[in-house]
């Protein structure tokens, strides 16, 4: 999933610097504003965890490699806008300690994960949960389908990221000068080894997180309230005569 330098030429490259510039300075108006007291220290430990999973790489056809990103459940339990500057932080990182993805490549990774993942995965899990109990097995169902479709639709971007490169960049003679591949052969690799392997590994880890928040403590949740709290709540307003 973490494209290395080479792989995609100046044109993609370069247009994925200007979009995501002014995503990073949004997000973190974004976070700075929205993000609660509590959840401070959860988004230096969601970065750690992100750096951690993405870290297991495994080869896939195709020029890539294929890992579970933690980008879902990140999305859903901070919002989507703290992930961008979670999965961000750790992505450049990776490209800068262990050459794990490429320098001019960082703003191209940090759009596919570190953007289409968790708002993917925020809106569909709140879309698929709809008004159920925020303890309700529904919500882990949810979280699972989010985490599946966040990284099938991640590895899509990447996949035509990469086979658009040999349309934009070639000789005279046809021959491109950076990704080989056409949309043919990256789209099928990077979506099938996806959906059939890594995205089931993302829903299982973004499900187990879940049901393990609604053990403990779901007011972490981003833009959540119990039906305790919202109990709380109500009491808490004093009744006018």
């Amino acid at each position: 999933m973490h494209i290395p330098d080479g792989y995609l030429g100046p044109y993609t490259y370069i247009a994925f610097w200007i979009i995501m510039i002014p995503i990073w300075y949004y997000a973190g108006k974004k976070v700075s504003t929205e993000l609660r007291s509590r959840q401070v220290p959860l988004l230096a430990l969601s970065a750690a965890f992100s750096f951690v999973i993405m870290m297991f790489n495994v080869p896939i056809p195709g020029g890539s490699t294929g890992h579970a990103v933690g980008a879902a459940i990140i999305g859903i339990v901070l919002g989507p806008w703290a992930a961008v500057i979670t999965i961000s932080v750790a992505l450049v990182l990776q490209a800068l300690m262990f050459g794990d993805g490429g320098i001019t490549a960082v703003a191209a990774n940090c759009f596919n994960m570190g953007v289409v993942m968790p708002f993917v995965a925020y809106y569909a899990y709140k879309l698929i949960s709809g008004n159920s109990e925020i303890t309700s097995p529904i919500r882990i169902i949810a979280s699972a389908i989010a985490g599946y479709l966040s990284l099938t639709m991640a590895a899509t971007f990447t996949g035509i990221e990469f086979g658009i490169q040999p349309l934009l960049h070639h000789t005279a003679a046809g021959v491109p000068l950076y990704m080989p591949y056409p949309l043919s052969i990256t789209v099928p690799a990077m979506v099938l080894e996806h959906v059939l392997g890594f995205s089931i590994l993302e829903a299982l880890i973004t499900a187990l997180i879940f049901a393990y928040i609604q053990k403990t403590d779901t007011t972490i949740l981003y833009g959540e309230t119990s039906e305790e709290q919202k109990n709380k709540m109500r009491r808490a307003v004093p009744i006018e005569v």
